[in-house]
């Protein structure tokens, strides 16, 4: 994807069933960029569209425990981005991969995912460094390789 108020060129990474590339956290100073409301407000944008996408289904069923899971990914990514560890304070150890378990990831699942967190990101482009944007976007682009448990 290419962001055209930006120079920046986010690729998709292909998916190859049975390879897990090696997941790299982005930079801490994503976080101290947008801090931590902007991660807040980040998630919650992405959340809200998820709601209404093609794989809703895969997600709470009413806005409110939505608001909910957004805020819950938004604890995760403040950790995973050096900020206070919420995640682990508030629900134990990430251990995504078991997290996700219960819900069919197809790699189909994962390209509308990463669309709608492409889109969620728009307003941070020109506020965020282009470095410390394509750092975040590709720890997402790996992450989500590591959520797909189905093939089709």
């Amino acid at each position: 994807m290419h962001f055209s108020q930006s120079s920046l060129t986010f690729n998709i990474l292909p998916y190859q069933e049975g390879v897990k590339p090696p997941v790299i956290k982005p930079n801490p100073t994503f976080l101290k960029e947008i801090g931590e409301k902007g991660m807040r407000d980040l998630l919650d944008r992405f959340y809200m569209s998820l709601y209404t996408s093609t794989i809703k289904d895969l997600f709470p069923q009413s806005e409110e425990e939505m608001k909910t899971a957004g805020q819950n990914s938004a604890d995760f990514f403040i950790q995973i981005c050096g900020g206070t560890p919420y995640f682990n304070q508030n629900r134990g150890a990430p251990q995504m991969g078991r997290r996700h378990a219960p819900f069919a990831i197809t790699p189909e699942a994962r390209l509308h995912w990463l669309v709608l967190f492409d889109e969620a990101l728009q307003p941070l482009i020109g506020k965020v460094s282009d470095e410390n944007m394509q750092s975040f976007w590709d720890y997402i682009n790996v992450f989500s390789i590591w959520m797909i448990n189905t093939r089709a």
